[in-house]
C-alpha cells in the first residue's frame, strides 16, 4: 500500500485564505494528501497568496527562493502558488520561477486533483479562470474531521465597488453570492463537526445576495436569520462589510438576534471627503458617522472594528487630520492601518505619491490613537460580565483561552471545563492585548 502523500499550506492574508486554505486540503483529502506543519516534510507546497499587502509578490518570490532549495534533496517535491497573486501574476510567476509547477488561482482551486495529476506526469499547469461552476459543490471532502469551536464561511466573492487601491475586483472577480441552501447545509456541518461559532465572509460580505428558498435573492440579515435557526451554532460573526452596503434589516438584526455577535468590522479608510471621493469610496464621513449612529442606537454595546490608510495620493495634513477627528468620534475597539503602497492596475497607481517620511509619521500618529482608543475600550471591560468561547489550553496548569462576544481574548482558570464550552465571566484584569476573567 502506497504512503500517504503530504501536503503543506502556507497562507497569507484575509480570513478568507484560511478558509480557502482549509477548503484546498481538503479537495486534496480526496487525491491521497494529509497534511503537514513542515515543508520539509511534504510532497506538495502549496503558497496561498494574498495581494494586499505591499511588494507582495515579491515576498512570494522570496519564499519561492526558499521552497526551490528544498527540491535540491527531494526531486519528486512539488511546488504550488494559489490565491491572489497567483491569479495577477500566474504566466509571470510560471516564466520567473522554473521551480513552481503549478499555479491555481482562487476561483480554480478546486481543480486542484485534476492540476496534480497533470504536474505527476512531468508537465507544468496554470489556471486563472474564472469557472461557470461552483467550485464550493465540486470539491472532494477528505472524511469529516473534528473542527476547532470557531471556524470561518465563505459565502459571497468578489466585489464591484472599485475602490482606487484595490486588486480584489480584478483577482477575485464580480460579487458572486452562495445560494442559502448551500451556506446552511455548510453550516449544519460545521456544527456537527463541533463547530459553536461561525464568521461569515465575503469580500463585501454585506452585499450578500444569494438565491433563498423561495427563489428570490436573500439579503445578509435574511441568511443571519436562517443561520439563527440552526440548533448548536451559538454564535453568529460577519466581515468584511462596505458602509453602502449596511441595510436597515442588518442593522436590525444587530439589536434583535441573539447569535448575532456585538462585534462589526466597517472600514471607512479616510475621514476626508476629498480623499474618500479619490479613493472611489462612494461615501462621506459624516454619511459614515451617522450610519454608526444608527448601528449603535440599535445595539448600544457593539465593539467597532475598522480600517485606515493613510498617505494616499494628494492627502494633505488637513486631510489626514480629518481622519483621527472621525476616529476620535467614532471610538474604535479595534482597528487596522496601513500606509498606502502602489498596487499596479489600480487607478490609484498612476498617481503622484505622498512623501514617504510624511505618510510614515502619519502612520504612526494615527496608530497611537487607535492604541489608545482600544486601550481604554479593553480597560472599561474590567468589572464587566461576558460570555467566553473556550477555544484552547493556556500555558499554564488549569487555565484556557476563549474569546468574549466582543472579539477580546480572555484567559482564565477553567477547571472542568472543556474547549467548545461557553461560560459565564467577570473581566478582572486588562493586559496588552488580552483580558484576565474569573468563572461566575
Amino acid at each position: 500500500m502506497a504512503d500517504t502523500k503530504k501536503l503543506f499550506i502556507k497562507t497569507y492574508g484575509c480570513q478568507m485564505n484560511v478558509y480557502d486554505s482549509e477548503r484546498m486540503a481538503e479537495a486534496m483529502g480526496g487525491a491521497g494528501y494529509e497534511t503537514t506543519q513542515t515543508p520539509e516534510d511534504a510532497d506538495m507546497i502549496l503558497l496561498n497568496t494574498c495581494h494586499i499587502r505591499e511588494k507582495a509578490a515579491e515576498k512570494v518570490y522570496s519564499e519561492l527562493g526558499r521552497m526551490k532549495a528544498l527540491k535540491t534533496d527531494k526531486p519528486d517535491l512539488k511546488i504550488g502558488v494559489a490565491g491572489c497573486v497567483a491569479q495577477a501574476e500566474g504566466q509571470e510567476i510560471m516564466k520567473r520561477q522554473p521551480a513552481v509547477d503549478l499555479v491555481v488561482g482562487p476561483q480554480a482551486y478546486h481543480r486542484l486533483p485534476e492540476m496534480e495529476e497533470l504536474i505527476r506526469k512531468g508537465k507544468r499547469a496554470l489556471d486563472t479562470d474564472f469557472p461557470e461552476e461552483d467550485k464550493f459543490e465540486k470539491l472532494k471532502s477528505r472524511p469529516k474531521a473534528k473542527r476547532a469551536p470557531a471556524a470561518f464561511l465563505t459565502v459571497q466573492e468578489g466585489c464591484d465597488k472599485f475602490c482606487a487601491f484595490c486588486v480584489v475586483p480584478y483577482t477575485r472577480g464580480a460579487e458572486v453570492s452562495r445560494p442559502v441552501d448551500r451556506v446552511i447545509t455548510e453550516a449544519r456541518d460545521l456544527v456537527e463537526r463541533g463547530v459553536r461559532e461561525i464568521t461569515l465572509l465575503g469580500q463585501n460580505v454585506n452585499a450578500y445576495h444569494g438565491e433563498g428558498k423561495n427563489g428570490k435573492a436573500w439579503s445578509l440579515a435574511d441568511l443571519i436569520w436562517e443561520l439563527d435557526k440552526v440548533e448548536g451554532l451559538e454564535r453568529i460573526r460577519f466581515t468584511t462589510s462596505h458602509p453602502n452596503d449596511m441595510q436597515d434589516d442588518l442593522i436590525a438584526a444587530h439589536g434583535e438576534c441573539k447569535k448575532l455577535m456585538p462585534y462589526l468590522h466597517l472600514p471607512v479608510q479616510s475621514g476626508s471627503d476629498k480623499i474618500l471621493k479619490r479613493m472611489n469610496r462612494s461615501h462621506t464621513a459624516e454619511s459614515y458617522i451617522r450610519l454608526i449612529e444608527r448601528i449603535r442606537g440599535a445595539r448600544p454595546d457593539l465593539l467597532l472594528s475598522g480600517d485606515f490608510i493613510v498617505g494616499f495620493p494628494e492627502e494633505t495634513e488637513e486631510d489626514f487630520q480629518a481622519t483621527l477627528d472621525l476616529i476620535k468620534e467614532v471610538k474604535y475597539g479595534q482597528a487596522y492601518s496601513f500606509k498606502y503602497s502602489t498596487r499596479p492596475g489600480t487607478p490609484a497607481a498612476e498617481r503622484p505619491l505622498v512623501d514617504e517620511a510624511e505618510a510614515s509619521d502619519r502612520l504612526q500618529r494615527l496608530q497611537a490613537l487607535l492604541t489608545q482608543q482600544q486601550r481604554d475600550i479593553q480597560d472599561a471591560m474590567v468589572g464587566r460580565e461576558v460570555s467566553v468561547l473556550l477555544e484552547r489550553d493556556g500555558r499554564q496548569e488549569g487555565q484556557m483561552v476563549g474569546k468574549s462576544e466582543y472579539l477580546h481574548s480572555v484567559h482564565l482558570d477553567a477547571v472542568g471545563h472543556k474547549i467548545g464550552d461557553i461560560v459565564k465571566v467577570k473581566i478582572v484584569e486588562s493586559k496588552v492585548n488580552s483580558l484576565t476573567g474569573a468563572l461566575i
